[in-house]
């Protein structure tokens, strides 16, 4: 079986570091908010070019607590996609705002920027887009609404750690970036975990209160907050695993294009596309295929783990059916859903396994075409 992502192969490369950094740890008696928390903090922030980031226990957690810093509420609107992680719109809809979508541009599968203005009302307070699957969103025309309309811009990049838009990279652009270290990520830990950042002081206090039960001074809580900290042994395991992010993301990159590559005068498989001026991190490698869920079956029966990454796009689950939504709302993200599978992807993929993978690919396809049953 050719997994969809293997751990394994890359604790070959850093387990070592990695069970020492863990050891060092436990054996300091620092275990909430220590040096490693602090340290991966400024690192993280440098990476990214921020002035600060703040350490949380998920990245669910960062866009929460990104939406109540920035006092995003009841009554408010958030503009964002339908094609992503609950993640994204339960963060907004637990403060109380409501999400509004926009539809997707089929070629990367992110938010269709021509359509944000036409969404925008009295009540909306900010855009959310999503670098899904590690590919950047347009920010620069995002940045551009946000800045005529006084819009915050909140970036989900759970899934994007390193991605770049025009040399700069995504989190960076917005008034609050947000990242996930869950353990399948590009950067993962083995726990939850994750990140925000910002360039604003006050984002950055209000958002380490509120991580710490409201309240920057021990036992003096000015709001209501929660209880969200970046465990300190994932911030160890986070440390070692920044020393290698960019080799990974790099050959992430290569591993995509040997597929698009293999790929290559195949009309039946549709490759992703990597627009100009921006660097994809491929956190999945996903292609459109006909008889999608046929085929998905017939790969995972003959040994290769294809996933289907939100079939069921968010204005069509049960938990967003009051905002009013119907099928052919975002026909884009309607089509998309039902045609997108992702295909192993991991930096440590080697390439005799992926001519393996894109010939079970074809040979599902070809075989779905004859059967009556597709």
């Amino acid at each position: 079986m050719i997994p969809i992502v293997d751990l394994k192969r890359q604790y070959k490369q850093t387990g070592a570091e990695i069970e020492k950094a863990v050891v060092d740890v436990l054996r300091s008696g620092s275990y909430i908010l220590g040096p490693n928390t602090k340290a991966l903090e400024q690192e993280f922030a440098q990476y990214l070019g921020t002035k600060h980031a703040i350490g949380l226990n998920s990245g669910t957690d960062a866009l929460h607590l990104a939406l109540r810093a920035l006092d995003i509420g009841k009554g408010d609107e958030v503009i964002t996609v339908a094609f992503t992680f609950v993640a994204t719109t339960e963060s907004i809809e637990i403060v109380g705002a409501t999400p509004v979508f926009v539809d997707i541009d089929p070629d990367t599968f992110n938010m269709d920027v021509t359509q944000i203005e036409s969404k925008i009302t009295p009540k909306t307070k900010a855009i959310m887009p999503v670098h899904l699957y590690g590919q950047p969103a347009n920010m620069e025309v995002i940045m551009d609404i946000a800045k005529r309309y006084n819009l915050y811009v909140i970036e989900d990049c759970c899934q994007a750690i390193g991605a770049e838009f025009k040399g700069k990279k995504v989190g960076s652009f917005g008034d609050i970036g947000c990242y996930s270290f869950f353990p399948t990520k590009n950067l993962g830990g083995m726990g939850d975990g994750g990140m925000a950042v910002t360039n604003s002081d006050y984002l950055k206090d209000r958002m380490t209160a509120l991580r710490n039960h409201g309240g920057a001074v021990r036992y003096h809580h000015d709001e209501i907050g929660v209880n969200s900290r970046l465990d300190e042994i994932q911030s160890a395991i986070l440390r070692v695993k920044m020393n290698y992010i960019d080799e990974w993301n790099k050959m992430r990159r290569e591993v995509a294009h040997r597929y698009t590559e293999l790929f290559k005068g195949y009309e039946d498989v549709q490759t992703p596309k990597e627009l100009d001026d921006t660097y994809c991190v491929y956190h999945q490698y996903t292609i459109k295929v006909p008889n999608r869920d046929e085929v998905q079956k017939m790969l995972q029966e003959n040994g290769v783990g294809a996933m289907l990454y939100y079939p069921i796009p968010l204005h069509m689950q049960k938990v967003h059916a009051h905002l009013g939504y119907k099928m052919g709302d975002l026909p884009k993200t309607e089509y998309d859903t039902q045609h997108v599978m992702s295909l192993p992807m991991f930096a440590e993929l080697t390439f005799e396994e992926q001519k393996e993978i894109v010939q079970k690919v074809k040979d599902a396809i070809e075989k779905c075409k004859a059967s009556a049953s597709c």
